[in-house]
């Protein structure tokens, strides 16, 4: 890449803007967008508004809690009252975490265990109505665009030539309309399993939700009880498994693991995390992150990544274990800083979580079960239509778009592309955090699955 793009994430946001925008025009207001540092903008916003009361949602990732910590500070001290609100993840994680004899719970299993001595989620507040406008009415002005107006990707500095439609589109208004769709299987819902890997499942999804429970564009509580409810419907009034609500759960697991934990998306002082001698290796991270490894299979995941800024939860297990443990031994670290760059739904605890994860430096340990990055493509696209249509393929590979790169053997041990190390040994060297009751062995039997279910997804 040799001039700036603009990060799918970027574009996804301002779309989700300019929809909010919409949606308060119906109740004749409008968004107020401010640009600036909290530092400068707060401060000057308190005096010529005349504020009395700020209200915001609790982010409770580390960064976010320090930067809300000093809006909270200069709120105080200009006299104005702080509201926050709890309502981007459906328990409350301190909570967890007291329950939990003052510690994140480091196991699925352990996190369900807490979760199910407490109370149900809150149930999510009804939209905004016309009256309740009617209270906290803005003054719009004239040139209401110019000054508080959504910004386009131009104005933000990002060349727009050759930027092709956007896969998902940004909104609340189109993350409720997916959400019909997604309970529109009555009969998947109520006898819930996990999806089968088929080709079709790579694809990007009309009822994947994902991004829109990162953004807030959708409410991951009126998610939760949309599914109570139908649920509850077709199975004459039972009481919903929890694996139903299984990935929304396991994004619950990693904000809680993360959220008192600065330090959650590297692998140096962070307290859950295994050291692992990873090799630097800045050629094979960008082959890798440009899809130009010479494995097919990973090359089409990584080219899909790029061009949609979304992949198939499956897809992720695959180039995350290629990147760290399964090939190239590049730290997960790396893999965190790509997929934040690329990935719609990369929040900072799913997004650390997950590679730790896949990585096995934190949760799992299964070290040498592995995602052969020829077989399981072969299985899951037999004919090579996913990879055809994602990734050019080069004469050789077009004629077998599983046959491996030479140097390598699927289905034994991998020699791996980075250096003569053996993983083994490798592992071996590798250095668990003190006090951790880590191991070899498997901590969780399940893997990570953050991607919301969907046979679609």
């Amino acid at each position: 890449i040799t001039a700036p793009s603009p990060r799918r994430s970027t574009w996804f946001l301002l779309q989700s803007l300019e929809d909010l925008d919409t949606s308060l025009r119906k109740l004749n207001s409008r968004l107020f967008v401010v640009r600036g540092q909290p530092a400068d903008v707060f401060p000057r916003l308190f005096k010529e508004w005349g504020v009395t009361r700020l209200t915001f949602e609790y982010d409770s990732e580390p960064f976010g809690k320090e930067r809300d910590a000093a809006i909270m500070k200069m709120a105080k001290e200009a006299g104005v009252e702080v509201v926050t609100e709890n309502s981007h993840t459906l328990y409350d994680l301190d909570r967890i975490i007291e329950l939990n004899g003052q510690k994140p719970p480091l196991t699925y299993k352990r996190f369900q265990a807490i979760i199910s001595r407490m109370e149900l989620p809150k149930k999510p507040v009804g939209s905004v109505t016309s009256q309740q406008m009617e209270s906290c009415r803005a003054e719009i002005q004239e040139n209401h665009d110019e000054t508080y107006g959504v910004p386009s990707l131009e104005e933000l500095g990002f060349p727009t030539e050759g930027l092709g439609p956007a896969v998902w589109q940004g909104g609340e208004t189109e993350a409720l309309a997916r959400l019909d769709k997604h309970l529109e299987r009555k009969a998947w819902v109520a006898n819930y399993e996990r999806p089968r890997m088929s080709a079709n499942s790579l694809l990007a999804s009309p009822t994947g939700l994902s991004p829109y429970l990162r953004f807030g564009c959708l409410s991951c509580r009126l998610f939760y009880y949309r599914l109570w409810d139908l649920y509850k419907k077709v199975k004459r009034n039972s009481t919903p498994p929890l694996s139903l609500f299984g990935q929304l759960l396991w994004r619950e697991f990693f904000y809680t693991a993360a959220t008192n934990n600065p330090r959650f998306d590297r692998m140096e002082g962070n307290p859950i995390c295994i050291q692992i001698p990873w090799d630097r290796n800045p050629e094979a991270l960008a082959k890798w992150a440009e899809g130009k490894t010479g494995f097919p299979w990973i090359d089409a995941i990584m080219t899909q990544l790029r061009q949609e800024g979304w992949i198939h939860h499956l897809a992720r297990h695959a180039v995350a274990c290629f990147l760290t443990r399964g090939d190239l031994w590049v730290s997960w670290e790396s893999g965190v800083r790509v997929f934040d760059e690329l990935l719609l739904d990369a929040d900072f605890s799913v997004n650390a979580g997950s590679w730790m994860w896949l990585s096995c430096s934190a949760f799992f340990q299964q070290f040498f079960h592995c995602y052969c990055p020829v077989g399981f493509g072969r299985r899951t696209d037999p004919s090579g239509d996913y990879i055809s249509s994602k990734k050019k393929l080069t004469d050789t590979t077009e004629l077998s778009p599983f046959k491996e790169p030479k140097g390598g053997q699927c289905g034994g041990p991998r020699p791996l592309p980075s250096g003569p190390a053996s993983p083994k040994r490798k592992l071996e060297a590798a250095e668990e955090p003190p006090g951790e009751e880590l191991s070899k062995r498997a901590r969780v039997a399940e893997l990570p699955t953050p991607e919301l279910p969907s046979k679609d997804a």
